[in-house]
């Protein structure tokens, strides 16, 4: 997993975003200002970087052209905002942003925007570098800036091969129903749960998402049910 570097003025985006990525396994370091966000750049070298571009003291604009200009950005950089317009995303790109996201930023997303911008530099020459081939994904897919999770300019669409079965835990499941019904009840909803955490990874973002369950009533239903929640998180590197 990687190191994510959120730069915001706003406390409850931070905390959201925070939360979010922090559940998928990432380590997640926080700055309010383009200060702190310098000084987090310059001690930990995060992997991504997502940043806001209206900030009282310097802009995200302006903080990501300070990085250019001085050799800084050697890191992938998610601009973010609630005002922005096509050409503030146009902007961003041409100053080295991989990709835009306007607030407010849906889960799908965010994840999405993140795991494009997390392929590694090998992988995206080995991208541009590889041939096309009928009816395959274009290599370059992964490369180009996105605007809320779409490529800013992509290519006509061209076929994609069917995936292959997923292997994972199995949808389909037997319950013993000679019992009484609240036992039969807690045996069904704790195997639920227990699927689609492993389904999703261990990730209770997306859990409660999928359910349509608050993460902390579905904390609390989990623990109620005896869940084991740290079998199966994800691993962080």
């Amino acid at each position: 997993m990687a190191t994510i570097l959120v730069v915001d003025d706003e406390l409850g985006i931070r905390a959201l975003l925070s939360e979010i990525l922090s559940d998928e396994g990432h380590t997640v370091e926080l700055a309010e200002n383009a200060a702190q966000a310098r000084h987090v750049r310059e001690s930990l070298r995060p992997d991504l970087v997502l940043l806001d571009i209206w900030m009282p003291d310097v802009d995200g604009i302006s903080l990501l052209k300070e990085w250019g200009a001085t050799g800084l950005l050697t890191m992938p950089v998610i601009m973010m905002s609630g005002h922005g317009t096509i050409d503030t995303a146009v902007e961003a790109t041409k100053h080295g942003a991989v990709a835009f996201l306007e607030k407010p930023i849906t889960l799908q997303k965010l994840l999405r925007a993140v795991e494009q911008a997390l392929v590694r530099p090998g992988q995206r020459l080995a991208a541009a570098a590889a041939p096309a081939v009928p009816g395959l994904r274009d290599p370059l897919a992964m490369t180009r800036p996105y605007v809320n999770g779409s490529p800013l300019a992509p290519s006509a669409a061209v076929p994609v091969p069917a995936a292959p079965v997923p292997s994972g835990p199995r949808p389909e499941q037997s319950f013993d129903l000679d019992r009484p019904l609240r036992e039969a009840r807690d045996a069904f909803e704790k195997s639920y749960f227990e699927f689609h955490l492993a389904k999703e990874g261990g990730s209770m973002t997306r859990v409660a998402e999928k359910t349509g369950l608050e993460r902390t009533h579905l904390y609390r239903k989990l623990k109620q049910l005896g869940v084991d929640l740290s079998r199966n998180k994800r691993g962080t590197s």
